[in-house]
């Protein structure tokens, strides 16, 4: 198990017994694994996306959290794919939830990760095609930004100043 990772469960969601860490593998990290019927509780990571949102004026769209981690801090809107949902689904999605907007999804931009940390990352680049900017529950400001404007150190995560880096140098 990675240095950065808690042991967030306790139980076996099978039979209710303790889970244990066990080295299954050596090439592999330990594993949460049942004391009493053996069920191996993989911790696989999340899929999150997030969507470099343009208007008609080369603006992005940017969402201020009023959610931690990263309270007060901006963002692109984004969020957690749900099991079963299609990740471009997602993204039109979190647009509309978090920003009010409705978008074509016009390219993929890239996919990060890192060490220690459960969100995989997968950024797109998208058009706004219609709606109003406005807010949801999870954000307390949304705006447009010149590229020249981007707070750079107001950005919450490393995945939001790797992408915008990246979609401003493409």
């Amino acid at each position: 198990m990675h240095p950065h990772d808690e042991r967030p469960y306790s139980f076996c969601p099978m039979c209710g017994a303790d889970l244990e860490l066990r080295s299954l593998k050596p090439t592999e990290p330990d594993r949460l694994v049942c004391v009493q019927c053996g069920f191996i509780f993989y911790q696989d990571p999340k899929v999150a996306v997030a969507t470099i949102i343009r208007d008609g004026n080369d603006h992005i769209v940017l969402v201020k959290r009023a959610i931690e981690p990263g309270y007060g801090k901006w963002v692109c809107p984004g969020g957690f794919v749900d099991r079963g949902e299609e990740v471009l689904a997602a993204a039109i999605r979190e647009a509309r939830e978090e920003a009010g907007v409705q978008i074509r999804i016009d390219r993929l931009l890239n996919v990060y990760s890192y060490p220690g940390v459960a969100p995989v990352i997968i950024v797109y680049v998208a058009t706004m095609t219609g709606g109003t900017l406005s807010c949801d529950d999870e954000c307390l400001e949304v705006r447009l930004f010149a590229p020249g404007e981007i707070p750079w150190d107001d950005l919450a995560f490393s995945s939001t100043k790797e992408a915008l880096r990246e979609f401003l140098l493409t």
